[in-house]
C-alpha cells in the first residue's frame, strides 16, 4: 500500500509530503538509508536525505515518546549501519544523476532512523559528504540533525563546525522532564551539554520541541509555561545560538495521548526568544 504521509521532522524546513510503500498503515516512519529522497522542502527547495543507521530499525541515543520513528524497541533493526565506504559511493551515484538529469539539490541533510552523530565513521562520512558536494553540487548546503547527544565527542563537535546547519535539540532544561520524555539511553550531562552547545561559539541552530498532554503513565508533560521556558530562554542567552526553531508535533506519536503546543504558546514562547535579539522560526 502506498501511503502519502505528511513527515514531521525536527527540522520543520524540511517536512514535506512523500510517498512511501508499506505493507500496512504505519503510526511511524523509517526512512531509506542510505540515502533518501530528494523530498522538496518550500522553504529550502530540494532536499537529499543521509540516514547513517539501518533502514529496517531505528538506532537512537533518545527515546522520545513523541518520535516519528516510533519507540526504540519496538524497530529494533536486524541491518547493520551503513559503512563509510557505502555512504560514499551511494551518495556520489545519487549526485551524479541529479547532476546530468536534475534536480539539483539545495541541501544534504543527515536525518533518518536515530541519531546521526551516533555512527562512529560520522566525521570522515561529514568528510566525504563535503567533498563530493563541492564536487557535484558546491551550491548545496549541509545540515545536521542532531539530539545533541553526542556534542561531548570532540570529533564530532570539530565535524559539526564544519557542516553549514548544525541543528541540535533543547527541548527543557529541565532534566526530569528529559528523562520522562527524551529519554536519554545512556549518559546525559545537561550542564556539560549547555557548554558544548556554547562552544560552537554561534554556529548553532536550537531545535525545541513544545508539546501538551499525557505520558504513558498519565503525567502531564506539557512544557510551555514558564516553568520550563525561563530556565531554557536563560540557557539559550549562554549558548547564544544564530537561530532557534521551536515547533510541537505534527503527526501520530507513538504515545496516543500527547497532544500540540497551542499556536498561541508557540508565538508568546517564540516573542520571548526574539526579545532577547535570537531569530526564532515557528511550527504549528
Amino acid at each position: 500500500m502506498t501511503i502519502v504521509l505528511e513527515i514531521s521532522s525536527p527540522f520543520v524546513a524540511l517536512a514535506p509530503k512523500f510517498c512511501l510503500s508499506l505493507p500496512t498503515v504505519m503510526a511511524t516512519v523509517l526512512y531509506p538509508s542510505p540515502i533518501f529522497g530528494p523530498v522538496h522542502s518550500r522553504r529550502l527547495g530540494v532536499s537529499l536525505g543521509i540516514n547513517l543507521m539501518p533502514a529496517d530499525g531505528k538506532v537512537c541515543t533518545f527515546d522520545c515518546i513523541y518520535c516519528e520513528c516510533g519507540l526504540n524497541g519496538s524497530h529494533r533493526p536486524h541491518q547493520h549501519r551503513p559503512s563509510r565506504a557505502a555512504v560514499a559511493a551511494a551518495l556520489e551515484e545519487r549526485l551524479q544523476l541529479m547532476a546530468t538529469e536534475g534536480p539539483r539539490p539545495d541541501v544534504l541533510t543527515f536525518a533518518g532512523n536515530g541519531e546521526p552523530t551516533a555512527h562512529p565513521e560520522f566525521s570522515g562520512i561529514v568528510e566525504d559528504t563535503a567533498r563530493l558536494r563541492d564536487r557535484y553540487c558546491p551550491e548545496a548546503r549541509i545540515s545536521v540533525l542532531s539530539n545533541a547527544t553526542r556534542v561531548v565527542s570532540d570529533d564530532v563537535h570539530a565535524a559539526l563546525m564544519r557542516v553549514d546547519n548544525n541543528i541540535q535539540k533543547l527541548d527543557t532544561v529541565n532534566m526530569d522532564f528529559i528523562k520522562r520524555v527524551d529519554r536519554p539511553t545512556g549518559a546525559y550531562d545537561l550542564e556539560t551539554i549547555i557548554n558544548r552547545l556554547a562552544a560552537f561559539n554561534g554556529h548553532v541552530i536550537i531545535q525545541t520541541m513544545f508539546l501538551a498532554g499525557t505520558d504513558a503513565e498519565g503525567v502531564d508533560v506539557r512544557n510551555t509555561s514558564s516553568f520550563y521556558v525561563d530556565p531554557w530562554l536563560q540557557a539559550l542567552q549562554r549558548i547564544q545560538p544564530e537561530q532557534v526553531m521551536i515547533y510541537t508535533i505534527d503527526r501520530e506519536t507513538p504515545v496516543p495521548t500527547l497532544q500540540k503546543a497551542t499556536p498561541a504558546e508557540l508565538d508568546s514562547i517564540a516573542e520571548r526568544v526574539r526579545a532577547l535579539g535570537m531569530k526564532c522560526s515557528v511550527a504549528y
